[in-house]
């Protein structure tokens, strides 16, 4: 018992001690930006650099919540009065923000029904007998989850405890080609799955309302799912055939007639479908159609969504409870309203105009002037660039402006480049830290880092290669290009 109470306080000390060397690299990192920036940034763009740095440290290491981290650099921002305050609040006035609300109130609303365990359950019922039936029902359960549910945070929540299920029926060891292949099906899934509908991640939102804001362009729902369901139709079975591929399997290990008994016996369990269910789809309906139906009526995607969490809480109209739905993740909303307050703080502070001065050279502006050279090297630049940066908000709202600052200076259309940095935020493969559902996935215990180590190089390379194509042909034929 003694050897136990030991192991659990050494435990503790070594988190202590990590948690405050985390913090202390992000302070290190704020005064070294402050302190040794040239003198071509102003004293404003040095401390939003170092706020900005501070803020994604602390962000990828978390020692402390993320949503803390969003408000620590909120109270810096207004301390430092690196702008006005109207501006460092606008983030939580911002139409993107009240969709990603209502977005996790629709999601609750949702989950207050057996609606999407259902559907789970039935195409697991339908493929998942065998392998490879297993791994595209995992990977597809979360497109359809797509559609409806506008965080890829949440949908990958709502899968974990299905997976871990799937991991416990079908005997998948520790260590096993059978686990990792599941568990990196989740994940890889839930990257993937924010590719065509502009509502399903918060980098899309981000993107869009960015692209608004500094170069009154435009996007909406149905344009952002015309320019990527390509990239989304090949990226589904591409990273399907990936993970077989990479995780072949004893023949043992290829049926599962048991997990068909088991999703049978779930659905006999939840028994016939409900008119509560019924309400809820009917709604879903509802607010998809207002959002593809966007160029007609004008209204901003996050109208729809407020008003599909409104009908949805309604007494005998909706399908769950008031008391209920209004319980969302309030770190989330921090981390968006702040994320876009500091790309906001970051323009108005001088940081972005001199850091798309540093890039700004002659030959850089000349190759980017190609349509297609320019999406190119913007995939590449955002994929290392995610790499350092991890957090995907972070990520976009720091990319974003400056891809627009640089095609202003080209003297180009910055919509292909803002795009292109927006999409490729989404696909991080590699790294745990890199995008929610890799970070909740990791967070079961089942895999580790090193599990996504080489599925994460080559689906990089898969991601990168399609929308290159994509960008030479669609794109092209489309006019983004």
């Amino acid at each position: 018992m003694m050897v136990n109470v030991n192991k659990q306080k050494s435990r503790n000390s070594k988190q202590h001690i990590i948690k405050l060397a985390s913090i202390l690299i992000a302070i290190s990192v704020f005064l070294f930006l402050y302190f040794g920036l040239p003198d071509t940034f102003s004293h404003s763009a040095r401390l939003m650099a170092g706020i900005v740095s501070f803020g994604v440290i602390l962000w990828t290491l978390e020692p402390i919540p993320m949503g803390l981290t969003a408000l620590l650099i909120l109270v810096m921002m207004l301390v430092f009065n690196l702008t006005d305050t109207e501006v460092v609040f606008s983030g939580f006035a911002s139409p993107a923000t009240h969709l990603v609300i209502a977005g996790m109130m629709v999601a609750k609303a949702v989950n207050e029904t057996p609606l999407v365990k259902r559907i789970s359950y039935l195409i697991l019922k339908k493929w998942g007998g065998r392998a490879n039936g297993l791994l595209g029902s995992l990977i597809l359960v979360q497109q359809v989850q797509a559609i409806f549910i506008p965080s890829s945070a949440v949908r990958s929540t709502l899968m974990l405890p299905i997976s871990s299920m799937i991991v416990e029926t079908v005997g998948a060891k520790q260590g096993s080609n059978l686990r990792k292949m599941i568990m990196i099906g989740v994940a890889f899934g839930g990257n993937v799955s924010g590719t065509a509908i502009m509502t399903a991640a918060v980098g899309n939102i981000l993107t869009v309302e960015l692209l608004y804001r500094f170069a009154k362009i435009e996007i909406t729902y149905f344009e952002w799912f015309l320019y990527t369901f390509p990239i989304w139709i090949i990226l589904i079975p591409a990273i399907w055939g990936l993970l077989i591929k990479l995780y072949p399997l004893p023949k043992n290990e290829q049926s599962f007639p048991q997990l068909k008994k088991e999703m049978h016996f779930k659905l006999k369990s939840l028994g016939p479908i409900t008119n509560q269910e019924w309400r809820c789809l009917i709604i879903l309906l509802i607010i998809v159609g207002l959002w593809i139906s966007e160029p007609f009526h004008g209204m901003h995607p996050s109208i729809p969504a407020l008003i599909g969490a409104v009908i949805m809480s309604l007494p005998m109209i909706g399908c769950a409870r008031w008391e209920n739905v209004v319980q969302i993740n309030f770190n989330t909303v921090l981390l968006l309203s702040v994320t876009l307050s500091m790309g906001y703080a970051l323009v108005d502070s001088g940081a972005i105009a001199t850091l798309s001065a540093y890039l700004s050279v002659g030959w850089f502006l000349s190759i980017v002037q190609n349509p297609l050279l320019a999406v190119i090297i913007i995939i590449l630049l955002t994929q290392v660039f995610h790499k350092m940066i991890s957090n995907v908000p972070a990520a976009v709202v720091t990319l974003i402006p400056i891809t627009i600052s640089v095609a202003a200076n080209a003297e180009i259309d910055p919509l292909a480049m803002a795009f292109t940095a927006g999409l490729t935020s989404l696909y991080g493969f590699l790294l745990v830290v890199e995008t929610m559902p890799n970070l909740l996935v990791h967070s079961t215990g089942l895999i580790s880092q090193r599990d996504f180590l080489k599925p994460g190089v080559y689906a990089t390379v898969i991601t990168i290669a399609v929308t290159i194509i994509i960008a030479a042909t669609w794109w092209k034929w489309l006019g983004l290009t």
